[in-house]
């Protein structure tokens, strides 16, 4: 079952750092998203391998928003 990564909180996707098929460990950078201007960076969770993106730069995103699946 894939691992949904989702946003911590609610802001503006700055820049997506890994593509769909990409190989990430556990704990490498994903995502960086901007609230209150402030840049924050998303995590992997786990090891595997990015499914699906639901997002792209410039996208306003909620809290609890998913943001992209490991497998």
């Amino acid at each position: 079952m894939a691992e949904e990564v989702r946003a911590p909180l609610a802001g503006t996707i700055l820049d997506v750092l890994v593509d769909p098929g990409d190989t990430v460990e556990a704990d490498e950078e994903l995502i960086i998203i901007e609230a209150m201007k402030m840049q924050n960076l998303i995590y992997a969770p786990v090891a595997g391998t990015v499914g699906e993106l639901r997002v792209k730069p410039g996208d306003k995103v909620e809290p609890d928003a998913v943001l992209l699946t490991i497998e």
